[in-house]
């Protein structure tokens, strides 16, 4: 009971002085604020107010192992449920995330603010609606997914030129860090292309503004209010933020979201060359004239580089008429360019500099050609909402090594808005209700002789793992 009195003079106190603020200013001239603190405060009052409409909140709910309390070995399967952040990025209903957020998932909902309306008093609680989310399209290696729901005129954010970006520039990270939507952390760009893994090319923003779990998928904001990267995993070693935070490029993001839309999957450019830095072990054993840089290890014979007449042992200076300073920025510009299109690069062969043209090829993705072999009549199947093909040795030799060798592959989904199962293109369905599906015609008779409007739990393989998927058959 003290603890509610306290809280009703506390309430009263308030009050009380904002009856006499209001009347005392009903009194006085307003105050214009010209301090530079005041200025900057109003300042980010005011973007935070602009950027927060296009930053959603995401409730997913997939299957997992959880905690046997009986005593036994068994697996036990339940539902979870996970949050993070997206990021309105088309008015009609196109958010972005990250795949890792939503890969696995049964059903996704996104919690969109409303229009928020600033009064000057402070809002306990923030007003929002819950819209059902489909998965368009996933990249698992850029860590991006692409989701729909079905609204439009949603105030979608603007993605920044990310060639602009430069070190020690003010940031603000907006997300839902451990559920708490709509927050948002202010911090600057620690380092503009970081590439935190040697073995992987991509390059990441990293900032100190603190981002935490539940992050994932929100936007990384510039100060004109626009997107500059997508606040993606942490580098921690107690679970928190320790300033250690990292984006995915809006140029990555501008490059896969179209692709994204209307393949569900992103294509990569090559040119059929290898390229290594070069070390001073290299640079010393190939009587190199400087160390650092990159080197030619490897052309492809017939690609578009040995046509255009790079060699192996050729030094690469410039890539786009920029300097070519490691191999993380030559597998970006590498990314980022669609089939047909050219990279420049500039290249030192002994003493004699040259310049080539190469045009970029679209490396073939395995469901590419998976659907060249969809058949609309024979592979469709209406009660799951998919095209599928029966795995044979075949269709088995363009995929990566399966769990188990056969089942039916979802190679692309059917154009039913009323069938929206939680399958997406790649899936290897093997079992329905612990029946195995070894073929398209095991497949229609088990969906056959289930009774109408029922839920059956599919085993099903994705990204070399085993799960159950949960999906309603009319």
């Amino acid at each position: 009971m003290k603890k509610t009195r306290y809280a009703f003079t506390v309430l009263g106190v308030w009050a009380m002085c904002t009856t006499l603020a209001a009347t005392g200013s009903a009194q006085t001239t307003v105050k214009v604020e010209t301090d530079p603190l005041h200025q900057l405060n109003n300042s980010v009052r005011a973007l935070v107010k602009r950027v927060t409409p296009s930053v959603v909140h995401l409730i997913v709910t997939g299957y997992g192992p959880v905690e046997n309390n009986r005593g036994n070995a068994s697996l036990v399967l339940g539902k979870q449920q996970s949050v993070g952040s997206g990021v309105i990025i088309d008015p009609t209903g196109y958010i972005v995330t990250n795949a890792h957020m939503v890969r696995g998932a049964h059903r996704v909902q996104v919690s969109v603010p409303a229009a928020n309306v600033d009064d000057g008093t402070i809002l306990l609680s923030n007003r929002s609606r819950i819209l059902e989310a489909r998965i368009v399209g996933i990249d698992s290696e850029i860590d991006l997914a692409l989701l729909k729901v079905e609204a439009n005129n949603l105030p979608a954010i603007r993605l920044a030129d990310y060639n602009k970006l430069r070190q020690g520039e003010v940031v603000f990270a907006f997300g839902s860090p451990e559920g708490l939507q709509d927050s948002v952390t202010m911090g600057v760009v620690s380092a503009v292309a970081r590439q935190t893994d040697p073995d992987n090319p991509f390059v990441f923003i990293q900032t100190d503004a603190p981002i935490n779990p539940g992050n994932s998928g929100g936007p990384l904001i510039n100060v004109d209010g626009e997107m500059v990267g997508m606040n993606t995993f942490i580098l921690t070693s107690a679970g928190g933020s320790e300033g250690l935070g990292f984006a995915i490029p809006s140029a990555v993001i501008a490059f896969a979201y179209p692709q994204l839309q209307r393949y569900g999957h992103v294509h990569r450019g090559e040119v059929g060359v290898a390229i290594q830095e070069i070390t001073p072990a290299l640079a010393a054993g190939l009587k190199l004239p400087s160390v650092g840089g990159l080197i030619v290890s490897d052309v492809v014979p017939g690609g578009p580089a040995e046509t255009a007449g790079l060699k192996v042992l050729d030094i690469v200076t410039t890539i786009d008429d920029r300097p070519a300073d490691n191999l993380a920025t030559l597998a970006t510009s590498l990314f980022m360019r669609r089939g047909g299109e050219r990279i420049r690069l500039g290249v030192l062969r002994g003493s004699e500099k040259l310049s080539f043209e190469i045009p970029t090829v679209e490396s073939p993705r395995e469901f590419d050609r998976l659907v060249d072999l969809v058949d609309p009549d024979r592979s469709l199947v209406p009660k799951l909402g998919i095209l599928g093909i029966e795995i044979n040795p075949q269709v088995a030799a363009s995929l990566p090594p399966l769990r188990i060798a056969s089942g039916v592959i979802v190679a692309a989904k059917a154009a039913d808005p009323d069938v929206d199962s939680a399958l997406t293109t790649g899936d290897v369905i093997h079992a329905i209700n612990g029946t195995q599906v070894t073929s398209m015609g095991s497949l229609r008779s088990v969906l056959d002789h289930l009774p109408a409007n029922c839920t059956v739990a599919l085993q099903i393989e994705r990204d070399g793992k085993l799960l159950f998927v949960p999906v309603d058959v009319d």
